[in-house]
């Protein structure tokens, strides 16, 4: 479990370095560059995400069991992750009446989707990973959202047509991911088989 928590406060960490140390940020990026500054960071995001899955993987072998959630849950988790894989499109797809209404929308698809797995699994392992990402996210969202309007940020109103063009690609990426790519990638494959 340790190698989990390890994990977590590095990928997290290095995730909130923009906005708990800005200070600090804006001083290496002077001092190393830019390009440097997005080398270090990446490599620090993947020692953190490897780090995440290794203890995750770790933790699934000997669980240690809070609650066994009903079967129910899983259902409502796959409504909730596709709500989270729209998010996640509209984030990189510009121009969307989602993204202008949103503001962050992976963050929200990050609550989701943290949402949905607290919902659908019962281990201290499972609370930890999809419950700090859960509270990363919220803390993130509010302070993003806050600085928001502090600048006067206003987006641009987007189109409908954007947005049935999120929610397609939304929608495919979650098949892609429900049906083939959790089982090989995770290990669990949510709808059985």
């Amino acid at each position: 479990m340790l190698v989990l928590v390890i994990g977590l406060l590095v990928f997290l960490g290095i995730h909130s370095i923009g906005l708990f140390a800005t200070g600090w940020r804006a001083e290496k990026i002077d001092r190393l560059g830019v390009g440097a500054w997005k080398g270090i960071y990446a490599l620090v995001a993947l020692v953190g995400l490897a780090l995440i899955v290794w203890g995750y993987g770790q933790a699934r072998l000997s669980p240690i069991w809070l609650w066994i959630p009903p079967e129910w849950t899983r259902h409502l988790a796959a409504l909730l992750t596709i709500l989270a894989f729209i998010l996640l499109v509209a984030t990189y797809l510009p121009g969307s009446k989602i993204k202008a209404r949103v503001g962050h929308p992976m963050l929200l698809g990050v609550k989701f989707w943290a949402i949905a797995h607290l919902l659908a699994n019962g281990t201290v392992a499972d609370v930890l990973l999809f419950g700090s990402f859960l509270a990363w996210a919220i803390a993130l969202f509010v302070v993003l959202r806050r600085r928001d309007r502090r600048a006067g940020v206003i987006r641009a109103p987007g189109r409908a047509s954007r947005d049935a063009l999120v929610v397609v690609v939304g929608l495919i990426a979650w098949v892609v991911f429900a049906m083939w790519l959790h089982g090989l990638l995770i290990g669990v494959r949510p709808f059985g088989g």
